[in-house]
């Protein structure tokens, strides 16, 4: 029987150092960017989760993903993630959408009312998706700026407002449990802060973060030392205050810190 030449055993040992090299680099992909690698514990920026709110504030990852490829004007892209959600799994394997709630009638807010119509938030991001509507004809960079003012300062504050407003109602047939009022209450946070793992930064894509940013624009911070918003200030207190009324069952209370989040 002939003996391996020498250098087949080189070619052998190389092929099978570049497939084990091939692996790791794709188990690696794998992880790369992962949701399992935000760090999530039970709190985001001031405020104490009485829930396990993860999967809702996870959403925030997806309006990251939007802005990006709207900057990129990647309108696919765009649409793919609105529609079909990448960061917020559901335990049955679905995907909370953004599309989903702005396209959704009856939710416990007043846009509809104000506009006319039920689904009016995701007729007015979809139309500067597609260009089309009034927003035909309308340059890239037109479209990229709705999309992204659409989905972070529009959609995820008529989200936070749902959630608040459905807490309240919970509250009023007297559920105010963590699995019913508590809940919803910690999910308006959710929608409006978005979790604050450093590495992620999706709370930079938050209606929080846009408030603190106008706050720097027109000088309503809370002062010179601290760029907090004066109005982010004051929902955190509410929703610590909220919160507080809702685990001692006192509905007056519960109202009037919406009534102060809304306001601001």
């Amino acid at each position: 029987m002939a003996r391996p030449r020498i250098e087949d055993n080189m070619n052998l040992k190389l092929t099978t150092a570049m497939m084990t090299m091939m692996l790791l680099c794709s188990a690696l992909a794998g992880c790369a960017g992962s949701d399992d690698e935000i760090e999530l514990d039970n709190a985001d920026g001031g405020y104490e989760y009485a829930s396990n709110v993860d999967n809702h504030r996870m959403l925030m990852g997806d309006v990251c993903d939007i802005k990006e490829a709207a900057e990129n004007h990647d309108w696919d892209g765009v649409k793919e993630i609105y529609t079909d959600g990448v960061h917020a799994e559901k335990s049955d394997g679905s995907y909370r959408t953004l599309e989903g709630f702005a396209s959704a009638a009856g939710k416990n807010h007043a846009y509809d009312a104000f506009y006319g119509a039920d689904g009016s938030l995701d007729a007015f991001v979809m139309a500067a998706i597609d260009g089309t509507g009034m927003f035909a004809g309308a340059s890239d960079s037109v479209r990229e700026q709705a999309v992204e003012k659409g989905v972070q300062n529009q959609i995820m504050t008529a989200y936070a407002i749902h959630e608040l407003n459905s807490a309240i109602a919970k509250a009023e047939a007297g559920n105010f449990g963590t699995d019913d009022a508590q809940h919803a209450w910690d999910e308006g946070w959710a929608f409006y802060h978005g979790p604050d793992d450093a590495d992620a930064n999706y709370d930079g894509c938050s209606p929080y973060a846009t408030g603190d940013k106008r706050a720097g624009n027109f000088g309503t911070t809370v002062s010179d030392t601290d760029s907090t918003a004066k109005a982010n200030a004051a929902i955190l207190v509410a929703m610590n205050e909220g919160l507080a009324a809702l685990q001692a069952e006192d509905l007056a209370g519960a109202t009037a810190a919406r009534d102060t989040v809304v306001k601001n």
